[in-house]
């Protein structure tokens, strides 16, 4: 059996049992999505956000990304979060980094290669190759964080939280989140690591409200 084979083999399992189990659940979701939350994180294959946290189709919004970037050109990034904020008045963003996470690991060996600091982030690639391209802006952040002086794994792990925070800063700033504050609405944004090794989510405990984040404009 092939690995696309087996996924639509799993699919028609899985429509069964949950058909079986509640028959009124996937007709009703056909008619509307009411997810309270956004969660915008890293496209790696060993982080389903619904699995991960037991949640079922329906309750999660889902952006997913190389490295969990949330650009401010990324339109998008941008229409996701404008979509969820304004349409499906989600309540709660999400911006969620991971253990051992590829994208970081190579933007840190890229931050760490003194002799190449205006090279490409993926050696085995070009410097205007798309990954490259998307990459650049972690990479800029990895060599702010200055000379690394620590253990590989403790420097990832240093880069992986300074990401999610300045990711969560980002969306912060964005005009969907300023507009819905200014406006009053009751959004939150969080910063979240996912251990792949524990299965446990961290808080980083950087959650932005409208009370919280002192860049609101007045």
């Amino acid at each position: 059996m092939s690995a696309v084979e087996k996924l639509l083999r799993g699919n028609t399992a899985w429509a069964r049992a949950t058909n079986e189990a509640d028959p009124n659940f996937l007709p009703g979701l056909a008619e509307k999505q009411q997810p309270q939350v956004l969660w915008i994180g890293c496209a790696d294959s060993r982080v389903p956000e619904t699995t991960i946290t037991g949640s079922r189709p329906g309750d999660i919004f889902v952006h997913r990304n190389i490295a969990n970037q949330f650009q401010p050109k990324d339109i998008n990034a941008l229409s996701v979060l404008e979509y969820a904020i304004d349409f499906l008045h989600v309540k709660h963003v999400v911006l969620v980094g991971h253990s051992n996470c590829g994208g970081a690991a190579a933007c840190l060996a890229a931050a760490i290669r003194e002799s190449n600091a205006d090279g490409p982030t993926t050696e085995s690639i070009p410097k205007d190759a798309p990954l490259d391209l998307w990459l650049a802006p972690l990479t800029k952040l990895a060599r702010s964080l200055g000379p690394v002086d620590m253990s590989r794994d403790g420097a990832l792990n240093l880069l992986i939280e300074t990401n999610v925070k300045h990711q969560v800063d980002q969306i912060c700033k964005s005009k969907t989140i300023v507009e819905a504050w200014r406006k009053e609405k009751d959004v939150t944004v969080y910063g979240w690591v996912y251990d792949l090794a524990t299965g446990i989510i961290q808080d980083l405990g950087i959650s932005r409200s409208r009370e919280t984040w002192p860049g609101l404009p007045g």
